[in-house]
């Protein structure tokens, strides 16, 4: 069966965003390491799932991106030419490019992917969709990028939480950039 990981930034106090949906205390300038783990990371990857929100920039940023001729051309490409799948209610269609629309019930459209033939699925948000996915207990690796940043309030992703989730420790790794990688996988009980 395919795996749902995830990958995400987060402050300190475990924060996806600002109170106002600030992103400035993200670090961007990623270390070769760190850009090495995401490139190994997102290889094993032939599907991308988003809530419709974080779809609306996601995928013309990536789309754009994939265009300009730099040192990050080919992660674009890749996060432009994946399949993607948006979790919606309020849209009929796609209008993007090798992009779905699912629009059933959470876990069942998330067990049919998991399902079908081919690599892993990857979430990279938005906020209420990754809880969701969380609190039914979807994800298979949790890929915490912990930035050097504390913010007090913001936008968490723990939010929709009815019970504890116990998780198993992977490994953690520090990168030069001054971001700390936790990795998770669900407690076998």
């Amino acid at each position: 069966m395919r795996k749902l990981k995830l990958q995400i930034q987060l402050s300190v106090d475990g924060f996806i965003a600002g109170p106002n949906g600030e992103m400035d205390w993200m670090v961007w300038n990623w270390d070769d390491d760190l850009k090495n783990y995401v490139s190994n990371l997102t290889e094993a990857v032939d599907t991308i799932i988003l809530g419709r929100k974080l779809a609306e920039g996601f995928i013309p940023h990536w789309a754009a991106a994939a265009e300009i001729e730099n040192e990050e051309q080919a992660f674009a490409k890749k996060m432009s030419e994946t399949a993607k799948v948006v979790f919606t209610r309020t849209l009929e269609v796609s209008t993007w490019e090798n992009t779905d629309v699912a629009k059933g019930k959470l876990v069942d459209e998330i067990h049919k992917l998991k399902k079908q033939i081919g690599g892993d699925i990857i979430v990279y948000g938005g906020g209420s969709f990754v809880s969701a996915l969380i609190k039914e207990g979807l994800i298979d690796e949790y890929h915490l990028f912990v930035n050097p940043a504390i913010l007090g309030s913001g936008m968490p992703i723990f939010q929709k939480l009815s019970s504890k989730q116990n998780l198993t420790l992977k490994y953690v790794k520090g990168f030069d950039c001054g971001i700390t990688l936790l990795c998770y996988t669900p407690k076998k009980d």
